[in-house]
């Protein structure tokens, strides 16, 4: 129960957060500066230009649709939180002060969409959104061929689109630079700072890798039981321990020179991980 409420307090934090960090992105850079950003939050920007209505108004209106479509394809839960989440960043837009920042074009795009985005990363780390396209390129990628990913870049092609017929050329530029400022950070704050690197071991040295792990890397291991399957001989296939660790990126080399000090011939397979969770990854590595 304690470990639960924790839970809850951290992702009420990070949602916090991430209201203040995306108002900021917004107040502090963009709408000072007549820019416009991807997503719903692009267009109700670009709205609030064209209709007497007030973005923090639009901001909520427009999301309607989606959170309707998240409390269907998502959860209740997920979607409670997130309308909470878009009616707080629309107060924040509405009445708290943020400072205007600067007027230089290049520094607007770059530390509007990273604020914005930090935002929005902060935001799914403690379970809503800020903005439903992430919403909409989940519900479009199971009914379709494309990815999520897929789903976003074409939405925001129409938005960016839009932007320069109603708007400018410029102005649309811009606003893909504070796309792909916002749209990277959110992955950076998703991913975390340091990326992760899942390795796969197969040795006849396996026990001396094991310990290798261990001891002079400090990293856990799991080892799996498996049999060679090439056998060039028409042999039975014979039993072989297969080792799996995972280690941050800047580990990677050590690792690969410390299995090569044991076994120049092992079989080596990386491949990356977004984030990890329990183990002794995130813990500091013991001293031997």
């Amino acid at each position: 129960m304690k470990a639960s409420l924790t839970n809850i307090v951290k992702k009420i934090l990070l949602i916090i957060l991430g209201i203040i960090s995306a108002g900021f992105g917004l107040k502090g850079f963009l709408l000072p500066n007549q820019f416009i950003d991807g997503g719903v939050t692009g267009i109700s920007m670009l709205a609030a230009k064209f209709t007497p209505l007030s973005l923090p108004v639009l901001l909520i209106l427009i999301n309607i649709p989606f959170l309707i479509l998240s409390f269907k394809q998502i959860g209740r839960d997920f979607t409670i939180s997130s309308v909470l989440a878009i009616i707080g960043l629309a107060l924040a837009v509405a009445f708290f002060p943020y400072p205007t920042i600067t007027s230089d074009k290049l520094l607007v795009a770059a530390f509007g969409g990273f604020f914005l985005g930090g935002g929005i990363g902060l935001a799914v780390r403690g379970g809503a959104v800020l903005d439903g396209t992430e919403v909409l390129a989940i519900y479009l990628s199971k009914k379709t061929g494309l990815t999520v990913g897929d789903v976003i870049l074409l939405f925001n092609i129409m938005i960016f689109s839009v932007a320069a017929y109603l708007l400018s050329i410029e102005t649309a530029l811009y606003a893909i630079l504070t796309y792909l400022a916002a749209s990277r950070t959110v992955d950076f704050v998703l991913e975390g700072i340091e990326e992760y690197t899942g390795v796969t071991i197969i040795s006849k040295f396996s026990e001396e890798i094991r310990l290798m792990i261990i001891h002079k890397m400090g990293r856990g291991v799991t080892i799996y039981q498996g049999k060679r399957g090439y056998t060039p001989d028409n042999m039975p296939p014979a039993p072989i321990d297969v080792v799996f660790t995972v280690v941050t990126r800047l580990e990677v080399a050590r690792l690969q020179s410390e299995i090569e000090n044991i076994d120049q011939d092992a079989f080596i397979i990386m491949h990356s991980i977004k984030d990890t969770k329990g183990g002794m990854i995130k813990k500091r590595p013991h001293k031997h």
